[in-house]
């Protein structure tokens, strides 16, 4: 069983995608002047320029609705065997085969060069969006300033905060166009802030790294991505083997369902997609829609 966890992916230490509320926003108080004020300080020193904060911190408030999903986060347990079914559905399998051939050459592109097979980068996309079509309606800067004003994780979230403002500041997206989780996971690949300034790719040499609606940004940077943290050409991500049987050398046997279930030798590449999202199970559905989608 596996229970879920905070966050989002890119820090990715959530084994199932978040669910994202409706749009509708109810804007709460303004922000105290002295908070403001240092958030202003942090980000002059990360070399954000002043525009970029004024516009930022100019009527920015609290949005309730954040801390309602980070003080509500459901516990819940899931077997592997529910989990599979709902995440590597075949539905996915069947919209993924379908997107995959429509955009093979643009995925081949990046996909080729760093020996990732282009099914990997596709479930990725969609286990993540649902292939773009589930990024979150929180603005960013605002989300990620609510959650550092309550103290919820405000170390992490105060650099998630000054990140996204340089974003903003590098001309990638716009302040407000900048949409996402209320924990600050964002665009079709769902990083958070820090991901994108370390992986974020301009697939098209337009000068922006535009993760929210430019689809070969999005390739770019998941292969960006995997390529980075050491995937490796030619290697499979695993192998479902017979339940009592041995992995060889190199290989780490996985069995999310506990002795007797389903068994999985799984090698280095296993280990690139968990620092993708740190949960077995959500490297396990990868490996296994990547598969379904290839076949």
């Amino acid at each position: 069983m596996i229970t879920r966890r905070l966050l989002c992916a890119g820090a990715a230490l959530a084994p199932f995608p978040l669910a994202f509320p409706a749009a509708a926003q109810t804007s709460g108080p303004r922000f105290p002047p002295a908070f403001l004020e240092g958030i202003r300080q942090e980000a002059l020193r990360a070399g954000v320029d002043r525009g970029t904060i004024d516009a930022a911190l100019a009527d920015i408030r609290e949005v309730p609705r954040v801390m309602e999903q980070a003080r509500n986060q459901p516990e819940f347990k899931m077997s592997w065997e529910t989990y599979r079914d709902r995440v590597v559905s075949t539905e996915r399998v069947t919209r993924g085969r379908a997107l995959l051939a429509e955009n093979r050459a643009t995925i081949e592109r990046f996909a080729g060069t760093a020996g990732l097979p282009p099914s990997v980068a596709v479930a990725l996309w969609g286990i993540e969006s649902n292939y773009g079509t589930r990024l979150g309606d929180f603005e960013v800067v605002e989300a990620l300033a609510t959650l550092v004003h309550n103290n919820f994780r405000a170390k992490f979230f105060r650099e998630q905060l000054i990140a996204a403002l340089k974003i903003v500041s590098q001309g990638h997206i716009g302040l407000h166009a900048m949409k996402g989780s209320w924990a600050g996971a964002m665009g079709q690949c769902q990083f958070i802030p820090t991901s994108f300034i370390a992986y974020a790719a301009d697939g098209d040499g337009d000068g922006r790294k535009d993760i929210w609606t430019n689809k070969v940004d999005v390739f770019a940077s998941i292969v960006n991505y995997l390529r980075k943290v050491g995937w490796r050409p030619g290697l499979r991500w695993g192998d479902e083997i017979p339940p009592g049987a041995q992995g060889g050398a190199g290989t780490r046997i996985v069995r999310p369902a506990g002795a007797g279930g389903p068994a999985y030798a799984t090698t280095e590449n296993f280990k690139v997609i968990l620092r993708w999202n740190q949960s077995d199970f959500f490297a396990l559905a990868v490996g296994l829609l990547s598969d379904r989608i290839a076949a």
